[in-house]
């Protein structure tokens, strides 16, 4: 068993209501508060154990954040992507990988430096950026590459349907 499936979820605090939440680190759809029903910021961290259930089983699109603790730019770039997932809620869930601790994840996507990012959808990346920027050129290339909800909700629906995204 791993450990996904034991996941008691995380606790978040919906930005629009205040309301606490259980979130866990894989489930279909994309969390919504349930007192304001608004989108919740679905930041996950995940080893190279649970990648495929928190990341390629995820309906909506992914952001993948390859990091470590000991590099710098890891850590600067962090806060702005924690922003992003925030303002996107609903929309995109920030996966977290640290790269000492998950070789794998590192090999499937090439990462010769950190971070890396990896935006995925149904397990397909969409785009890759590596290297530290700052958040208005990280927002930029988010919503330049992020599926449009007009295309989430047909893929979603067609998925629903017993269709391929």
């Amino acid at each position: 068993m791993n450990s996904v499936a034991k996941d008691p979820g995380t606790v978040v605090v919906c930005p629009n209501c205040g309301a606490k939440n259980r979130l866990r680190a894989a489930a279909d759809g994309a969390p919504r508060c349930g007192n304001c029903h608004n989108g919740l910021p679905w930041i996950v961290d995940t080893s190279d154990a649970d990648f495929s259930a928190v990341a390629d089983g995820s309906t909506i699109p992914v952001l993948v954040d390859i990091w470590a603790p000991w590099c710098g730019p890891c850590r600067m770039v962090s806060p702005a992507l924690e922003q992003l997932a925030t303002e996107l809620a609903g929309r995109l869930k920030l996966v977290k990988v640290n790269a000492d601790d998950a070789p794998e994840v590192s090999r499937r996507f090439g990462v010769q430096a950190i971070p890396t990012l990896v935006l995925m959808h149904h397990g397909r990346v969409i785009d890759k950026q590596v290297g530290a920027a700052p958040a208005r050129v990280l927002r930029s290339w988010l919503t330049e590459h992020l599926p449009d909800e007009d295309e989430l909700t047909r893929v979603s629906d067609a998925s629903s349907e017993g269709g391929r995204p």
